[in-house]
């Protein structure tokens, strides 16, 4: 079965307050499959085609990957 492309569902703007938020450490509350996650975002890379939020929670340290082509919305909080 061939690949579907991903398309990437980001505006520019949104692209821009992700870099910033990188930049400068800030959190991001990211909404996937309905659930709100608050994390920072320690770099967006492309791996397998898709791109990549490698974050951790703010708190806890955990780390987490969320999938740009997964996210139903982003928007940098503090």
């Amino acid at each position: 079965m061939p690949r579907r492309p991903r398309i990437t569902q980001l505006t520019a703007s949104q692209y821009d307050a992700l870099e910033r938020a990188i930049a400068d450490g800030r959190r991001l509350a990211v909404w996937r499959r309905g659930t709100e996650f608050v994390v920072v975002v320690d770099r967006l890379r492309v791996t397998g085609g898709r791109e990549a939020l490698e974050a951790h929670h703010p708190v806890t340290g955990d780390p987490m990957v969320l999938y740009v082509d997964e996210l139903e919305g982003i928007e940098v909080v503090g």
